[in-house]
């Protein structure tokens, strides 16, 4: 009996033993599993809080991108219409060039006077169709057909004032300059103003196609006009502009 008594006794005691141990073993568990759980947790915030300011500042990025392509867009199309003015030069060159051939003319003299250049633009551009002199129902076959007729320009001349002398430049059309140079004639004051016309055709001479110019800025100096080919030099259109009087002496 005594000895049965401790063997149970013993056995009791094991069984304490391993009973605390399971539970101080299931406890550690929980605690690395919470830590566990906790790390992770604290891991995947941070990751997020990082993607989200990631794609703020990408966001941010593609707005000023947006920003600065509307800019600058914005200051191209300002600068299609202004004169390429910044240099204080009081003459300007101002042309119409519906096929390009009298914007080349235009270029030289403003080069070679260092002139501020503006290219009067119409409003509509004229298209191929438009441009059919042989179509007596196309757009440029009608305006010329009507002294009164005005071509809307899109943009102005803002500083105008500032310039003593304007060479204007257009192509011939039907012995005449296009009426869009009337409209621009008329859009300003050229009182005391010294203008001098050129022209670009491939047989007309230069005529009396001014003189409608001359007639509507009537209280400006003109000066005699000149006509040129398309592909005239620099050399030929400096010349001219020699005989106007309007070179600067260092220039020429």
């Amino acid at each position: 009996m005594k000895n049965g008594y401790k063997k149970r006794a013993m056995v009791c005691a094991m069984l304490a033993l391993l009973w605390a141990l399971g539970l101080t073993a299931c406890a550690s568990s929980g605690n690395k599993e919470k830590n566990t759980s906790d790390t992770t947790a604290e891991t995947q915030t941070e990751l997020q809080e990082k993607e989200e300011a990631s794609m703020t500042q990408t966001e941010l990025q593609e707005k000023e991108e947006v920003n600065t392509d509307q800019t600058e867009l914005q200051e191209k199309e300002e600068a299609d219409t202004e004169p390429e003015t910044g240099s204080g030069s009081n003459i300007l060159v101002a042309y119409f060039s519906a096929t390009n051939n009298t914007e080349g003319v235009a270029q030289k003299l403003a080069d070679g006077l260092d002139a501020d250049l503006y290219e009067i633009m119409p409003e509509q551009p004229y298209t191929d169709e438009d441009l059919d002199y042989g179509d007596s129902n196309s757009r440029s076959s009608v305006e010329m057909d009507d002294p009164d007729a005005r071509p809307e320009i899109s943009g102005t001349v803002e500083n105008m004032e500032q310039y003593d002398t304007v060479l204007i430049g257009y192509p011939i059309w039907w012995g005449e300059a296009p009426r869009i140079m009337s409209t621009f004639i008329e859009s300003y004051d050229f009182e005391g103003k010294t203008l001098a016309a050129f022209c670009t055709s491939a047989s007309s001479g230069f005529g009396s196609s001014d003189s409608a110019l001359r007639t509507a800025a009537d209280k400006a100096t003109w000066l005699d006009g000149k006509r040129f080919s398309a592909g005239a030099s620099e050399e030929e259109v400096m010349e001219w502009a020699d005989e106007l009087g309007v070179v600067p002496d260092s220039e020429f």
